[in-house]
């Protein structure tokens, strides 16, 4: 735990936990019913978690979806984690991303997380 993380101060709107990670709303939402997954230990990497960490994490996506689905009703969700800087993270504690997404939202949604590289991301 660090002082300066955001992700170690203790939480009471959790949206689902588990003994090794919970499930929180995101800080800064993409879209309505943006949550973060995120292991209650500490890690910058998402590599660098132990196998149980990582089974953690992804315990909580359905428990998640179902909080989302009831509360948002989004018509689909995309899942990420950002592994690294030049992946994009900025936060220096592991998080996994459970985004959801609504027809119309953006204008053409194929090829979903393939956007993170904009010239690659048109494979059709």
């Amino acid at each position: 735990m660090t002082e300066e993380c955001i992700f170690c101060t203790p939480r009471a709107e959790q949206l689902a936990a588990n003994e090794l990670a919970i499930a929180i709303m995101a800080g800064y939402p993409v879209s309505p019913g943006h949550a973060l997954i995120v292991p209650r230990r500490h890690e910058p990497d998402f590599f660098s978690l132990s196998a149980d960490e990582q089974v953690a994490l992804m315990a909580l996506v359905n428990p998640v979806r179902e909080v989302l689905a009831e509360q948002f009703a989004p018509d689909a969700f995309n899942l990420g984690v950002n592994a690294g800087r030049a992946a994009g993270q900025t936060i220096q504690h592991v998080h996994l991303h459970v985004i959801p997404r609504y027809v119309g939202d953006v204008a053409e949604p194929r090829g979903g997380v393939r956007w993170v590289l904009p010239e690659t991301a048109r494979y059709w």
